[in-house]
C-alpha cells in the first residue's frame, strides 16, 4: 500500500541521503584530482624539502623519512585527506539542513501568530507543511468551538432567566394580590391560590427538566437496558396521551410489526417516546393522524414519528434539538413547553449509542431515532 502524500518523507529523507553521498563522492573526487593534478610527482619532492627546512636535516636523512614514513604509509595518509576533505563538505551539508529547521520554525511562529495564512514550506518538506496546517485548522475549530460554548452558555443562562421569570412574575403576582387583598371572596381566592399553584408546578417542571439535561450533558445518567417490548409500550404511551390528543382532535397509529424488540432503558425510551409524541401533537394540524412506524435490522432499529402540520424551514430543521427552543415563536413560556424536550430525547438517545434526525416533506414533519442491537 503507498504512503499518503501527507505522511510520505520518502521525499526529504531521498534528498538528504542524496546531499551526503554527492560530499562523500566529492571528498573522494577532490582528493583524487588534487592527488592527479597537482601532487603526483611533486609531493615527494614537496616534503623533502619541507623536512629540509623544518628539520634542519640533510637530503639523505630527509628522503629516509619520508620513503619509509609517508610513502610507505601513502593510503592512510590518502584515507586521512579524503576524511578531511569529506568532513569539510559534511559541514556545508549541516549548513544546507538548518535552513529546513529555519523553515519549519517560521512555520511554528506563523502558526503561533494565527494571522489566518496557510503555512508554506518547500516541496519535500509537504509532510511537515501538512502537519503544521492541520494543527493549525484544529487549534482553529477548537478555538471556535471553545467561542461557541461560552455563547451557548450565556445563552443558555439568558433563556433559562427568561423562562423562569415568566411564571415566577405570575406566583408572585398572584400571591401579592392574595395578601393584599384579605377580602376576596373564597371563590376568588381558591382561583387565585390555584393559578398560582400551576404556575410554582410548571416553574418546578422547568427546574427539574433542567437539572436533567445537565446532568445528561455531564454523564451523570446510567442506562439500565433491557429488551423491551416496542408495540406495547408505544400502545401505552398513546393510550396514556389519548386525552391531550383528543383535546386537539389528532389520533395515534401504529405501522409496525407487534413482535418488534428493542434494548435500551425503559424508562428514559419511553421520555423520548413521550416527548415526540407530545411534540408530534403540539404541531400537527387539528384532527390529523399521527403515525409511528420502525424497521428493523439485524444491526438497528429506526423508529419514526411522521406528523402533518405547518413545514418547517430547512434551516431551522438543525435547531429543533437546540435546548429552549421553540419552532413557533408566538408560544411563549406561558403557554408552550420548556423548550427542553426535544433536547432531553436526543441527549437520552445519544446516550444509548443512537441518532435523532428530523425532516421535512412539504407538510410531513417526521422524527427519527435509531438504536443499536448491541
Amino acid at each position: 500500500m503507498k504512503k499518503d502524500k501527507q505522511t510520505d518523507f520518502s521525499i526529504f529523507q531521498r534528498k538528504i541521503a542524496a546531499r551526503f553521498f554527492l560530499c562523500a563522492a566529492l571528498a573522494v573526487l577532490v582528493v583524487a584530482v588534487l592527488y592527479l593534478f597537482l601532487l603526483k610527482g611533486r609531493f615527494g619532492d614537496w616534503v623533502v624539502a619541507l623536512l629540509e627546512i623544518a628539520g634542519n636535516m640533510d637530503h639523505e636523512d630527509a628522503f629516509w623519512i619520508y620513503h619509509y614514513h609517508f610513502r610507505g604509509h601513502k593510503e592512510i595518509f590518502f584515507a586521512a585527506a579524503i576524511v578531511v576533505v569529506f568532513l569539510s563538505l559534511l559541514l556545508i551539508l549541516f549548513h544546507w539542513l538548518t535552513r529546513y529547521f529555519k523553515e519549519i520554525n517560521r512555520g511554528i511562529d506563523s502558526l503561533l501568530k494565527e494571522d489566518g495564512e496557510g503555512i508554506r514550506l518547500s516541496s519535500e518538506m509537504y509532510p511537515f507543511e501538512y502537519k503544521l496546517n492541520t494543527v493549525r485548522e484544529n487549534l482553529r475549530q477548537e478555538k471556535e468551538a471553545t467561542a461557541l460554548a461560552e455563547r451557548r452558555k450565556d445563552e443558555l443562562v439568558m433563556y433559562l432567566a427568561h423562562d423562569i421569570r415568566t411564571p415566577l412574575t405570575s406566583v408572585v403576582g398572584y400571591l401579592s394580590l392574595l395578601e393584599e387583598n384579605p377580602g376576596l371572596t373564597a371563590g376568588e381566592r381558591a382561583k387565585n391560590i390555584h393559578i398560582a399553584l400551576d404556575k410554582a408546578y410548571r416553574l418546578e417542571n422547568m427546574v427539574n427538566e433542567f437539572f436533567e439535561i445537565t446532568r445528561y450533558h455531564s454523564g451523570q445518567i446510567r442506562l439500565f437496558k433491557r429488551r423491551i417490548d416496542l408495540y406495547y409500550m408505544l400502545v401505552q404511551l398513546r393510550d396514556e396521551l389519548l386525552p391531550a390528543l383528543s383535546s386537539h382532535g389528532n389520533s395515534v397509529a401504529l405501522d409496525l410489526d407487534e413482535d418488534i424488540t428493542v434494548l435500551a432503558d425503559p424508562n428514559k425510551l419511553a421520555r423520548v417516546f413521550g416527548n415526540l409524541l407530545k411534540n408530534a401533537a403540539s404541531y400537527s394540524y387539528p384532527g390529523t393522524e399521527i403515525t409511528i412506524s420502525a424497521d428493523r435490522t439485524e444491526q438497528q432499529t429506526t423508529i419514526v414519528f411522521r406528523n402533518r402540520g405547518e413545514p418547517v424551514p430547512a434551516e431551522k430543521l438543525s435547531s429543533l434539538f437546540d435546548k429552549f427552543y421553540r419552532l413557533d415563536e408566538a408560544r411563549i413560556s406561558h403557554t408552550g413547553g420548556t423548550g427542553l424536550g426535544l433536547a432531553i430525547a436526543k441527549e437520552i438517545v445519544l446516550l444509548h449509542g443512537g441518532t435523532m434526525e428530523a425532516r421535512c416533506d412539504g407538510e410531513i414533519i417526521s422524527f427519527s431515532v435509531t438504536l443499536p442491537e448491541s
